[in-house]
């Protein structure tokens, strides 16, 4: 039976690549989005400009009103609070039931919750959507007492925002340093120095409990003497939104598990982004990935698949960061066996690379070191071999190994 439907269940990165993705390879059936924030608008921003007051809601738009009315997407506020497959039904949580032919879950994730007494109280702040990000801005100005619970991505952006805003901020991580897993233990290490460099606060301790004192709130900390805060974000990672996948019967494990193509467990749903769980055909399940480009890329692989197209090729995974004014990017995987080669700048690392036992590339991370991203993400998919002490040398241009 032709397609002449699809109802994506959630407006993110995710949701928003798989429409657009449809109608660029030339589906010309319904196609409507269905978000509780209505628009679908782009994520990143929010720990950084958006924050900060330099990009307005309508700039953070991943796409204005008159381009979905061009390209007959229809935008529908609401929140899925149900499914059924077998009958392509979403039911809302204000009882209207949508039909269509394939449903697609970009039902993304939520902000872990600091399970410690006193993490309930309402002045502990997540930052995962414009609603929050807006409640945190509120809250900052010069001299606010701000703590942030998990120096990851996340909580290094917002600190760097936060004391741009004029706040005094503490970073809380039972890990020194973290992001090694993301970055290497080189780069992970010059980038966490960076916040003490510039005035902020790097605790590294297990917090145990929130309490209110009065005058603010005090974070006490395992082996260490109690933190005092007015306001308090937590960043300790994401859950993925699974509540619709189970309800409705779908396989999830950490994640609404999918294959190649982005298919749930039930032929007539799809799921994409920070959700969704690819397991293969012989019971392997990778691990989620959580990052802006996978979410694109996912949304787009659905879209191909719902057509019967070919499949797109999306290379070794991607990320980026900025924090202190200096941006980092990494690529591919800083985990497993093998070593690690560093490269340095008058003593300063700059970029690691981290080769597998055969010798080849298998991930890289770098420090406004965007080319060499690039580069290695050639080598990467190219599978090229790479001579270690080239790859350590400042003086060799990666671009040239690439080739």
């Amino acid at each position: 039976m032709a397609l002449e439907s699809v109802l994506i269940a959630g407006g993110g990165m995710a949701g928003f690549a798989a429409a657009r993705e449809l109608r660029s390879r030339g589906f010309g059936g319904r196609v409507t989005i269905i978000d509780p924030e209505g628009l679908p608008y782009d994520r990143p921003p929010l720990s950084k400009e958006y924050l900060l007051g330099t990009r307005s809601s309508e700039q953070i738009l991943l796409a204005g009103e008159a381009w979905y009315q061009e390209q007959g997407i229809a935008i529908l506020a609401g929140k899925a609070a149900g499914l059924k497959p077998d009958e392509g039904i979403v039911l809302l949580e204000d009882g209207r039931e949508l039909a269509a032919d394939k449903i697609v879950l970009a039902t993304g994730a939520a902000a872990r919750r600091l399970e410690i007494p006193g993490g309930e109280l309402e002045t502990v702040l997540g930052l995962r959507n414009r609603t929050d990000a807006d409640r945190l801005r509120s809250r900052l100005h010069p001299g606010v007492r701000l703590v942030i619970i998990g120096a990851g991505l996340i909580g290094a952006e917002t600190a760097s925002t936060a004391l741009a805003v004029g706040a005094e901020v503490t970073l809380i991580d039972p890990v020194d340093p973290p992001l090694v897993p993301a970055v290497g233990h080189a780069l992970a290490q010059r980038l966490h120095r960076m916040h003490a460099a510039r005035g902020i606060r790097a605790v590294t301790a297990v917090p145990a409990a929130i309490v209110g004192d009065g005058t603010g709130y005090r974070v006490e900390v395992e082996g260490s003497t109690a933190i005092h805060a007015d306001v308090i974000l937590v960043g300790i990672g994401i859950v993925p939104e699974t509540a619709l996948a189970t309800s409705a019967g779908l396989d999830t494990d950490n994640g609404i598990l999918v294959d190649d193509r982005q298919r749930t467990s039930h032929p007539n749903v799809y799921a994409v982004g920070d959700a969704a769980r690819t397991r293969h055909s012989d019971g392997t399940l990778l691990r989620r990935a959580e990052h802006w480009e996978h979410a694109r890329n996912t949304g787009a692989t659905a879209a191909a698949a719902l057509l019967g197209q070919d499949l797109p090729v999306h290379g070794a995974s991607w990320f980026w960061s900025d924090r202190h004014g200096v941006h980092v990017e990494g690529v591919g995987s800083m985990v497993g066996e093998g070593h690690t080669v560093t490269r340095e700048i008058d003593g300063v690392p700059v970029a690691s690379f981290r080769l597998a036992a055969d010798g080849r590339m298998e991930g890289c991370a770098a420090i406004d070191g965007g080319f060499t991203v690039r580069a290695a993400r050639r080598i990467i998919d190219r599978r090229i071999l790479v001579d270690p002490a080239r790859l350590a040398d400042p003086g060799v241009d990666l671009r040239k190994l690439a080739r």
